[in-house]
């Protein structure tokens, strides 16, 4: 009998939310540095393959260089940020706001990366958490990426639809 319960809890923990949606590979990151942002995508939309991811960039990240996909289109999506900021003392006033790849086709059985190298700017809040909310179009079916807890909540995996997040630390 404890087998049987231990196999059942085994297989609950890895059916766990965690597994099962788009992620970013790193957990951390220094506000002021640069940040390779590694997007994971394990899965499609209910068997469905994936054929299209857009990221919204959020305030406060600039510099967003997507990297080139084999088979796949790159797109960005430019505008005004909310502040003017340094870079390597230049001001900064607009920039990168959303990125796609689009035209591959990721079969659901399959797993892969979406890569962008940003800059985190010293005005991100060390302690917090940044979230970048992803939409996961595929031929059939849409998965939105996009909860973002309540300020002060803390980043809960619990929710349907949990937006990739990252945990900001303090320059050293």
């Amino acid at each position: 009998m404890a087998k049987t319960s231990w196999l059942i809890v085994l297989g609950v923990l890895a059916a766990t939310p965690a597994s099962a949606h788009v992620f970013l590979e790193s957990k951390q990151a220094t506000v002021g540095g640069s940040y390779k942002a590694v997007f994971a995508v394990p899965h499609g939309c209910a068997g469905s393959p994936t054929v299209k991811i857009r990221v919204q960039i959020p305030e406060g990240v600039i510099a967003v260089k997507p990297m080139p996909k084999a088979g796949w289109n790159v797109d960005v999506v430019e505008g005004k940020y909310a502040s003017e900021y340094d870079y390597h003392g230049n001001k900064l006033a607009s920039g990168v706001k959303e990125v796609t790849w689009s035209g591959g086709k990721l079969p659901d059985k399959n797993y892969d990366e979406f890569v962008m190298h940003t800059v985190l700017t010293d005005s991100l809040k060390p302690n917090a958490t940044l979230y970048f909310p992803v939409v996961q179009e595929c031929e059939t079916g849409v998965s939105r990426w996009i909860e973002i807890p309540a300020e002060g909540a803390g980043h809960s995996r619990e929710g349907k639809a949990p937006a990739p997040a990252v945990k900001l630390l303090p320059k050293p």
